[in-house]
């Protein structure tokens, strides 16, 4: 029996090495194989750099450096890669995965799980390359968990497209509840698929008119090569020149009816012959037939889609497959189709990343047999590839993209405060949207870059590749800052937290997780020296100053940000000291004033339980955020402080903040007793960043709240409670406070630098202004 003849090989070129530097130390691996694209998807157990705090030997009492110690550790964390690449070349592609693995002497496990068409026919060549038991899983029940998956764990992974608005794409927020759903795969044929659960699915329809109907009618009436170029034929070209249209049989709309003049009467009409005029069938060339041909399929499609979905009850219907793959034309025509059937009711809704679905669905399969950890993860845009990024890579004869995931350390969920989790919009400024700020946010992030790079270095001064590894921090970022200039939806939904997590992703994959961790420490081990003092003038005070002072000590420690430029530059002046930072706010009445509310709430019974998402370290946390702790607990308020689980910038993390809080406990009676009774604690937030994403909080957090049953809310900072937040509506009390420290923020809201929010807001109230 004759060998197999597989697709040729071709090299991959060393200069991309680095989009697969995770494939040496993978442990499990899925391929889904479509004709034309194959999907590989591997798990990998990676080592990274975690900075972490130990308590130190000296008594703070003393008010001496040593409070507590910074150490970088080496710690293993689980990643998701997944590689899209051209069929036809599957053999290179698997060669260079075999040769990276050996060459680091891994094995892969025993099985391999494959899905797709291509499953069958390369079984026998997956088998002679690595070894290994292929176990072909079925490709619709691959999709459907593959779909549960990202729609779970990317937020705004779907989107609706518009071709003639700025931004084309709306990203969309489902919320935690994803089912029921429609998901329509168009490949050759097309499969209508009603997903109720998990486990729970059913196909409720289809038809044979699909991507592999429009590319064989394609290839018999025009010239086109392949089923790309008959896409860009399609996107050049007028189907109204082929099409007959209600206005060519009735001279215009037909209004009885309700058909306007361009609706299509019949799919190429125009190109019909009679036998009295054999050789007339109008002047059209191939762009105006592709076009006419893709109109046709996608109406159908439509129709079908939008009929099961009214016949079952669904509002979301999904579109993937090989037929949309992220293409412009093709969405236009499908989202024009589901628009037009339903009277504007439904909205067809693509998937960032649906090329993947297979793949991820694959794995998990075999993930679940093999009991590998899941959880919660999160898309780590320094290791993937952009939206829609089908291009070539420089020099490169190979087209490939890829994604990466990384593993939360505890499963995330939705605060459970939140008033409507399907409605809450994180962000203040969709950046996408607006191309004033975009261009001013992207330039300040442009400005940041060597001073970010330059502290990142500083950190390491001890190693002799930090200066090197600073030089590709900066080429990295800089290349994702020039995408997002062209392309402001290449990562999904563009804001100001989306680029410091991808800044913060940067840092981390070039070996700087924490470049501000001596900052921090110097800066809190000095304000752990006057909080003695801060307590002592409190207590001296007045009940209604008292009040007053406590918040406009978190508002001046609020100023302390490493993260605002306005702020940097007074730092590195050295002009900011605590008075000198209070004398800098603005005077009452601030920008938003709901100071007297708070007033006569604070003169009704205490709350049940607080929870302060905590920001700056240093003055911030220390003499503005623990007095504050002190009083709601003299008060009989328990007090939640929710800390980012990893760093960012100079914001305290729950590994710091515990430290901190045992040490102002040693210098006040009150914090202590209240820590050994339980009643002030330190949870994560699952956060790295600056801002908060409420759609992902750490679990255990989530539960705390719950259980102690949470009637009161602080978000404190810019990130926490303007960049994000600012509009968030929650079913307790909410107080968001904040020190403006950007000018063009300022601006936008109606004020100067360095005004003040005090937004305080009551649920009814709350749902009122909204």
């Amino acid at each position: 029996m004759a060998a197999p003849l597989y697709p040729r090989s071709i090299p991959i070129p060393s200069e991309h090495l680095d989009a697969f530097r995770n494939l040496h130390r993978a442990k499990k691996f899925a391929i889904d194989i479509g004709g034309s694209l194959a999907k590989l998807a591997y798990y990998s157990e990676v080592s990274r750099k975690r900075t972490r705090t130990w308590p130190g030997t000296v008594s703070p009492r003393q008010h001496e450096p040593g409070i507590y110690e910074v150490r970088e550790c080496d710690e293993t964390g689980a990643k998701l890669d997944f590689i899209k690449f051209e069929t036809k070349y599957i053999e290179s592609w698997l060669n260079f995965v075999g040769s990276h693995l050996l060459s680091e002497g891994e094995t892969m496990r025993s099985v391999m799980k494959a899905t797709g068409g291509g499953a069958h026919k390369y079984t026998q060549l997956l088998t002679e390359k690595f070894g290994v038991r292929v176990d072909k899983e079925d490709e619709m029940q691959c999709l459907i968990k593959g779909c549960n998956f990202l729609l779970k764990n990317i937020p705004n992974e779907s989107f609706i497209f518009q071709r003639d608005a700025t931004p084309q794409c709306c990203f969309q927020n489902l919320g935690p509840d994803i089912f029921p759903y429609l998901l329509v795969n168009i490949g050759s044929g097309v499969s209508v698929v009603k997903v109720d659960s998990e486990n729970e699915f059913k196909r409720i329809g289809g038809t044979s008119m699909g991507g592999g109907t429009f590319w064989g009618l394609g290839s018999l009436i025009t010239e086109a090569k392949g089923f790309d170029e008959l896409l860009q034929l399609a996107a050049s070209g007028n189907h109204k020149n082929v099409d007959m249209l209600v206005g060519d049989i009735y001279g215009g709309a037909y209004e009885l009816l309700g058909l306007p003049s361009d609706l299509i009467a019949s799919s190429f009409g125009k190109a019909a012959r009679s036998s009295k005029d054999p050789k007339s069938c109008g002047t059209f060339g191939d762009a105006d037939k592709a076009k006419s041909l893709l109109h046709m399929i996608s109406n159908d499609i439509g129709q079908i889609a939008y009929l099961n979905a009214r016949l079952h009850n669904l509002k979301r219907i999904y579109f993937g497959g090989y037929f949309i793959r992220g293409h412009p034309v093709t969405m236009h025509t499908i989202t024009f189709a589901i628009n037009y059937w339903s009277k504007g009711e439904v909205q067809a809704l693509f998937l960032r990343h649906e090329g993947y679905l297979g793949a991820v669905g694959a794995f998990l399969k075999g993930a679940e047999e093999e009991n590998i950890p899941l959880g919660s993860w999160s898309e780590n845009l320094a290791g993937s590839s952009r939206f829609g990024d089908a291009s070539r890579r420089p020099q490169s004869p190979v087209s490939y993209d890829v994604l990466e995931l990384d593993h939360c350390d505890n499963s995330l969920e939705a605060f459970p405060f939140l008033a409507d989790v399907a409605a809450y919009k994180p962000d203040l400024i969709n950046l996408s949207e607006e191309s004033d700020a975009r261009h001013y946010w992207l330039h300040c992030f442009e400005e940041m870059v060597d001073k970010v790079a330059d502290c990142a270095a500083a950190s390491h001064t001890n190693s002799l590749d930090a200066k090197q590894r600073a030089e590709t921090f900066k080429e990295k970022h800089r290349g994702q800052l020039a995408v997002l200039s062209g392309e402001p939806s290449a990562y999904g939904p563009l804001t100001v937290r989306n680029l410091l997590n991808a800044r913060q992703q940067c840092l981390v994959e070039c070996l700087f997780p924490d470049p501000y961790a001596m900052v921090k420490k110097i800066e809190n081990e000095r304000a752990l020296g006057s909080f003695l003092e801060r307590i002592q003038s409190l207590d001296a005070l007045p009940w209604e100053e008292k009040q007053m002072n406590l918040i406009e000590g978190i508002l001046t420690g609020n100023v302390f940000d490493w993260g605002a430029k306005e702020v940097t530059k007074l730092f590195e002046e050295g002009e900011l000291a605590f008075e000198a930072a209070k004398a800098k706010l603005q005077t009452r009445p601030w920008l938003i004033d709901s100071f007297d509310d708070w007033m006569k709430r604070l003169q009704g019974p205490p709350h049940n339980c607080a929870i302060i998402f905590t920001d700056n370290s240093g003055n911030d946390i220390i003499l503005g955020i623990f007095p504050l702790v002190r009083e709601l607990l003299n008060r009989g308020t328990k007090v939640i402080l929710a800390a980012n689980s990893l760093p960012c910038l100079n914001d305290v993390v729950a590994s710091e903040l515990n430290i901190l809080l045992s040490a102002v406990a040693e210098m006040c009676p009150i914090l202590k007793a209240a820590q050994e009774r339980g009643d002030v604690m330190v949870l994560e937030t699952g956060s790295d960043s600056p801002c908060l994403d409420l759609r992902r909080v750490d679990c255990f957090l989530a539960e705390a709240c719950v259980k102690y049953k949470v009637d009161f809310i602080l978000l404190e900072g810019m990130g926490r409670a303007i960049h994000t937040n600012f509009n968030a509506l929650f079913t307790c009390e909410c107080l968001k406070l904040a020190v403006l420290k950007n000018n063009w923020l300022s601006r936008r809201l109606g004020g100067h630098t360095f005004d003040v929010v005090f937004k305080y807001e009551r649920p009814q109230q709350a749902q009122r202004d909204a």
